[in-house]
């Protein structure tokens, strides 16, 4: 390793584009978190925590170290890493493994556009699985939304797991405080299927880094549920069942399960997840629903409650603050619709613009 590389990886100064430069020349075995500064007390967190999802992704763009080190400057109690994997058995920061939408592998690699079924449905794009991780390190990251800025499209890399939880661990030692990662499963029986399954790539990336066990700030989630119940045999680290507003699990038919996520939230289905997870993490309209047409929001439902009862955290997701994401109830505020969810009670809030959160929750 060279003496400017090294010196990237015993900082405790957070990041500069040229550090970022440095770390993401350097080899992957090399990325590992410094072991010659201690990392700060055991975490604790204010309820409800806050959970930069995909990074401060209404900021940058989503799943680059730069999204997330926005996010942890922000305030940011957790990051977010959706996880992929690449032919070469490389865990990377995608939220899908289709990464036409947030790449300019179209550009760079046009002729490896397919199409693939994944978990029932259809895509055409590029893969993560056809590629090695040295051919999506030649890939830049761009903005995936039409409506926000893209000034930074272009200029940041798509990172490894590995890198994440190595820059997290040198943000913990620059700052002081403790930083959380909740790393997503994407499409775990789609990826066993190929022979690259996520799991025990994904365990032993985080015990690499020292996050081992259930009192380490870390949750593990995912759409599916039998990886859930897998890894719950594997390793005490808390598991998140995500439940959508519509649909059922992919793994479910598999399985001969005919339920949809809606049976989950019941009472009796929410005591079942209580046997292989610490909490679900719900689309927010399961916690408040709209009304008919979706032009306005409806009462609460008794979720929270609910799964409160059955032993579960409730994190919910995605709060944004973008005009076409916020309900036209909160008349443009949207540190109003992250107050509304803390007073419901839940556990956890997911969202794009961690500094609203912050605002919102944290601010006197």
């Amino acid at each position: 390793m060279s003496s400017g590389a090294r010196d990237v990886m015993n900082s405790d100064m957070p990041l500069s584009p040229r550090a970022l430069a440095l770390l993401f020349a350097l080899p992957l075995s090399c990325v590992r978190a410094p072991t010659n500064m201690p990392l700060p007390t055991p975490p604790r967190f204010q309820t409800p925590i806050i959970i930069a999802h995909r990074g401060a992704s209404g900021h940058r763009p989503e799943h680059t170290l730069e999204a997330y080190g926005l996010a942890i400057e922000m305030g940011a109690d957790f990051i977010e890493p959706d996880l992929v994997m690449t032919k070469d058995r490389v865990l990377v920061a995608r939220h899908e493994n289709e990464i036409g939408g947030t790449t300019d592998v179209a550009t760079k690699f046009p002729g490896r556009k397919r199409s693939a079924v994944i978990d029932g449905a259809t895509i055409t794009g590029w893969f993560t699985e056809d590629f090695t991780f040295a051919d999506l390190r030649t890939l830049r990251a761009k903005e995936r939304l039409a409506s926000r800025s893209h000034e930074f499209d272009g200029q940041f890399a798509v990172p490894t797991f590995d890198e994440v939880l190595a820059f997290v661990r040198q943000q913990e030692r620059a700052t002081g405080r403790s930083i959380g990662v909740y790393p997503e499963t994407k499409h775990p029986t789609y990826f066993t299927e190929l022979g690259l399954p996520l799991e025990d790539s994904l365990l032993a990336s985080l015990e690499r880094h020292g996050f081992r066990s259930r009192d380490d700030a870390v949750f593990i989630q995912s759409f599916e549920t039998g990886n859930l119940r897998a890894l719950r045999k594997q390793s005490t680290i808390r598991l998140i069942q995500l439940i959508d507003e519509q649909g059922h699990p992919a793994d479910f038919p598999r399985a001969g399960d005919r339920r949809s996520y809606r049976d989950l939230v019941t009472p009796a289905g929410l005591r079942e997840i209580a046997t292989y997870a610490d909490g679900i993490g719900v689309h927010k309209r399961l916690v408040i629903p709209s009304t008919p047409g979706g032009t306005t929001l409806g009462a609460p439902t008794s979720l929270v409650l609910d799964a409160h009862a059955a032993g579960l955290k409730v994190h919910v997701w995605t709060l944004r603050s973008d005009p076409p994401f916020l309900a036209p109830d909160y008349a443009h505020d949207a540190t109003a619709e992250w107050r509304q969810f803390a007073a419901l009670g839940v556990d956890g809030i997911f969202g794009d613009f961690p500094d609203v959160g912050v605002k919102a929750l944290r601010s006197k």
